[in-house]
């Protein structure tokens, strides 16, 4: 019964913690991140990672981008492409160049200081989305720029990853043209199933006599998309968020949405933000505060300059494009997952990976008041 505690424990601490970070004048998700390094291992151990742990976030992080495909305007999506394959550019190059150099000038290898450039180009707007959201942000053109931006810098890092160990670990079998045919059979096939199939699924599931059919339908159409997506080389929440637009374009979208909110804000996605702060550790860092601050900063610069000079030469206004650089700064799980298999492969070394992870969290951190205040409406003159 200790995972049930657990779970009393993250719903209570995430819910007061934000309501705290909101009279703090913060996005309520600050609270929410703070609270998992407070009740985990780094603070009072109360909550630690374990396998349940993993998969209850794995659910929320799928259902909050689920949600965020269901928000999304998709005309301004389509609208907003050329915008968002620029700051995506962008918010690859800088993060890339910077990271090479700062892990040169700590003395890593040629391999590691490639991997760490890579490592800091990642991407995870989950935290974004929250606080967007939270805003009434989300469906604004600047927030739907940010989200495509978050589509095509994922499929980039992957296969730039899948080059990347091509080269530089000759025993692995990696072919490049299997990798980028996978990522272009995933957005065929979503398109198609997403126009074609998703519509007459949730006709046909929607009058059937049980509980709840219409929300079952679009939790099958969710997961379905998130596990072809990672079958495909792809982020899961690359295809939740897929998943979402597909039955946004439904009539039974505001039945969904008004019904998976409950569940996913209530239980999954609460423990999706605690577990981020659970990664964190404080041992063995003491020596390497340095190297911690110096990659925190060049990882919140070269994103923010990155992705904001696309948004910028695109046409957005200097407020707008700033606003777009922040909404890229987080690295969260996507990070977290390509520093795990940096460690496996030795791309990345053992003594670093803790600090690797703490500048993971930190830019997740830093996100969200970013966002607030580079959104704030500015004050009329007295």
């Amino acid at each position: 019964m200790e995972f049930i505690f657990y779970l009393a424990i993250i719903v209570a601490a995430t819910k007061a913690a934000g309501a705290l970070s909101v009279r703090l004048g913060q996005p309520a998700v600050l609270g929410k991140l703070l609270a998992g390094i407070v009740i985990g291992p780094a603070v009072l151990g109360w909550v630690k990672p374990d396998e349940f742990i993993g998969h209850f976030s794995e659910i929320g992080v799928l259902l909050l981008m689920f949600i965020a495909g269901l928000e999304t305007d998709l005309e301004q999506l389509r609208k907003n492409w050329k915008p968002s394959f620029a700051v995506a550019i962008g918010g690859i190059f800088l993060p890339f160049i910077g990271g090479y150099g700062i892990a040169a000038a700590f003395g890593l290898s040629n391999n590691e200081a490639l991997f760490l450039g890579l490592l800091l180009c990642a991407t995870s707007v989950s935290i974004s989305v929250q606080t967007l959201k939270e805003m009434d942000k989300l469906q604004s053109r600047e927030g739907t720029t940010i989200l495509g931006a978050a589509v095509v810098d994922d499929v980039l890092v992957v296969i730039m990853l899948a080059v990347m160990m091509s080269f530089l670990m000759p025993a692995s079998e990696v072919s490049i043209g299997l990798i980028i045919g996978k990522k272009l059979l995933f957005f065929l096939v979503v398109g198609l199933v997403g126009w074609l199939l998703v519509p007459r699924f949730l006709k046909w599931f929607a009058p059937l006599r049980v509980t709840e059919s219409v929300m079952s339908a679009g939790l099958i159409v969710c997961f379905a998309f998130s596990y072809f997506a990672d079958e495909m080389g792809i982020a899961g929440i690359i295809g939740a968020f897929a998943a979402g637009i597909a039955v946004s374009q439904t009539r039974y979208k505001h039945q969904v949405e008004s019904k998976i909110e409950p569940i996913a804000y209530t239980l999954f996605v609460p423990v999706f933000f605690v577990s981020i702060g659970l990664h964190i550790t404080f041992e063995g860092v003491g020596k390497q505060l340095l190297f911690i601050a110096l990659v925190t900063l060049v990882a919140v610069l070269t994103k923010q300059i990155g992705g904001g000079l696309g948004a910028k030469l695109t046409g957005f206004n200097n407020r707008s494009s700033i606003a777009i650089g922040a909404g890229m700064v987080s690295r969260g799980e996507v990070a977290l997952i390509i520093a795990a298999s940096g460690l496996e492969s030795g791309l990345l070394p053992e003594k670093y990976f803790t600090s690797v992870v703490l500048v993971i969290i930190l830019t997740t951190l830093i996100t969200p008041p970013l966002l607030k205040q580079v959104f704030k409406e500015p004050q009329p003159a007295q």
